[in-house]
């Protein structure tokens, strides 16, 4: 059943072909639900941390984790809806070839923070796309992250400050809030670090004439 706050359409194309996000991320949505991107919401319900333990033990990089955690989300939603075009993402944060989750708590966040402040990390966000049960198109984007050193007075504050929204990003930030106040640089793409590689999706979706050209 469509979600009616996802059905605003702007410059629509052609084509009748169904979009479903297959991330329970409400970053994800809100950014194609802005672009004017017409699409419901599939939670693929993969296990994530598995997936990339398994990975990792096998010596895959950051990019090819990122972009296989991509496809199993969209592939395992578009087996259940081949007719649809089905969208996966991942997004991974590489500091110095250590890789960082999603804080599960304060301590966490606190500690993901100190370990970043004064440092440069990657951010590696995949974007694929599967049909009919197949990955028929996928992206993968790096934007370079400058961490300025923060004093554990400041990270208490900016914990304080943020709450639970904290849990919500890897890393332990959220650019478009305070977040941006613990940088000193960013070297790419502003979508990119919001979790979806957007510009790149909206050429394809216009490609197969979901949206106009």
């Amino acid at each position: 059943m469509a979600d009616p706050e996802n059905e605003a359409v702007i410059l629509p194309g052609s084509a009748t072909t169904p979009v479903i996000l297959a991330s329970g991320s409400r970053f994800r949505a809100q950014m194609l639900k802005a672009a004017g991107v017409p699409f419901t919401v599939v939670v693929a319900g993969v296990d994530e941390a598995a997936v990339r333990e398994s990975l990792g033990a096998e010596g895959a990089s950051t990019d090819d984790v990122a972009i296989a955690l991509g496809e199993l989300k969209a592939v395992a939603v578009s087996r259940r809806r081949p007719d649809a075009l089905v969208i996966g993402s991942d997004q991974m944060l590489d500091c110095n070839g250590v890789w960082f989750e999603k804080p599960v708590d304060r301590d966490h966040a606190r500690a993901s923070l100190v370990a970043l402040a004064g440092r440069e990390h990657r951010l590696v966000t995949s974007a694929v796309v599967a049909q009919g049960g197949t990955r028929i198109w996928y992206t993968v984007q790096t934007v370079r992250m400058r961490m300025r050193p923060l004093s554990e007075a400041y990270i208490d504050a900016y914990l304080d400050a943020v709450g639970d929204d904290v849990r919500s990003s890897v890393g332990a930030y959220q650019l478009e809030g305070l977040g941006a106040q613990l940088f000193t640089a960013v070297d790419g793409d502003y979508f990119t670090v919001l979790g979806l590689p957007l510009l790149p999706l909206l050429d394809f979706l216009r490609v197969h004439q979901v949206l106009a050209r």
